[in-house]
């Protein structure tokens, strides 16, 4: 393995990490790299560096924002979000790894790209599901802008300095297995 391929592999996981956090944000950032040139896409993902695709996932990553500041809306949010993380994790992760067999590549990207996403957006939908049950819904806003500066950190840091996202993407899943770890209900009194 190239450190080309080690670096795209490590971008990818980056911004699936940041799929988990904002859907959209993170596929702006990487159109907005390929857009000027910062990060070249294999060649059937071309078409998330055009303007077009700049513009349209600029919209949607202001309107996805902003939703999740309104009440409720969250919620409805996550519900599709999950899925929806699943997939964009995986599209990301495909996009930009280079010099791989595609079976290794649709694998990483199934495994490492949709499975980090899910899983960290998985747990924000939990969150906020906690956060609405205990504040009623008051420290949501609090909740989105973490989690909309987290993924801006991570989608930064995936496209400036890739290996530093992919030791963002350890804590951040290793916090979240240790809140999993202290929430999970008790089996045989344990």
């Amino acid at each position: 393995m190239t450190s080309e391929t080690i670096i795209s592999i490590f971008l990818g996981i980056g911004l699936a990490a940041s799929v988990g956090f904002r859907v959209f944000l993170p596929l702006f950032a990487l159109s907005l790299a390929s857009y000027s040139g910062l990060w070249e896409l294999n060649d059937s993902w071309q078409w998330i560096g055009s303007l077009a695709a700049v513009i349209v996932l600029g919209v949607a990553t202001v309107v996805e924002i902003f939703a999740y500041f309104i009440p409720w809306v969250d919620h409805l949010l996550d519900s599709f979000a999950v899925p929806l993380a699943a997939i964009a994790g995986t599209a990301v992760m495909v996009s930009t790894v280079a010099n791989l067999d595609p079976v290794i590549t649709w694998s990483l990207a199934i495994i490492a790209g949709g499975g980090t996403a899910t899983a960290i957006k998985g747990a924000n939908a939990a969150g906020r599901v906690a956060s609405t049950a205990t504040t009623g819904g008051l420290a949501n806003p609090l909740v989105s802008t973490v989690e909309t500066g987290t993924a801006i950190v991570v989608a930064a840091a995936s496209i400036f300095a890739p290996i530093v996202a992919a030791v963002l993407v350890i804590i951040i899943l290793f916090i979240i297995f240790r809140i999993y770890r202290k929430i999970r209900p008790r089996v045989n009194g344990q």
